[in-house]
């Protein structure tokens, strides 16, 4: 159930006419943001001897380049629309392949994600990016056996990690907020309001 939620939401949000195409990896990034605005010490960074807690999402989000791996800022995704989220994400995405970002574009990230799940990686973890205190790493959606109440049936899962700065937070803070997201991803339509 966890990923098929949200795997399911998207496919009926594409088959309406008119509307921007939105993807799997466009619902973890508001789940994100609204997960972050749930857990405020997941959203913070290493200032110097302080912790620098935001109140604002502002997302990198992995792309991957053939010179290397460069992390755009999506901001303010905490405020934005799941579709409009999915509109400046693919921009920014398909701006990062053409060179064509502008500097303040590349840094003031608040937290990041990293998505494998397009080159069949099934789990990872991502390194953080420093100032930042976490990342999350998503991995593929894949078929699973899944036993629920009593049944056994053909599931979608979907594994993701955490990597925390243990300076900035603790695994607990970490674990609530995936708990968080994980909820977001398996009730959608949350992710809508």
């Amino acid at each position: 159930r966890f990923i098929g939620g949200a795997l399911g939401t998207g496919l009926e949000l594409n088959l309406l006419e008119g509307q921007p195409k939105v993807s799997l990896t466009d619902m973890v990034i508001k789940a994100c943001a609204l997960g972050l605005l749930k857990n405020p010490g997941v959203n913070a960074q290493l200032q110097g001897q302080g912790i620098r807690v935001f109140h604002r999402a502002h997302i990198g989000i992995a792309v991957a380049l053939d010179e290397g791996l460069i992390t755009p800022v999506l901001r303010d995704c905490d405020a934005k629309p799941l579709v409009q989220i999915a509109v400046e994400a693919r921009d920014l995405a398909e701006r990062a392949r053409g060179g064509k970002l502008r500097v303040s574009e590349l840094s003031g990230a608040t937290f990041s994600i990293s998505n494998l799940g397009m080159y069949d990686v099934e789990e990872f973890s991502a390194i953080i990016n420093p100032p930042e205190g976490a990342i999350l790493a998503v991995g593929s959606v894949l078929e699973k056996p899944v036993a629920e109440g009593g049944q056994l049936r053909v599931g979608r899962r979907m594994k993701m990690t955490i990597s925390c700065d243990h300076r900035v937070m603790d695994g607990a803070m970490g674990a609530r907020f995936l708990q968080d997201v994980k909820r977001l991803l398996e009730e959608p339509l949350r992710l809508l309001v």
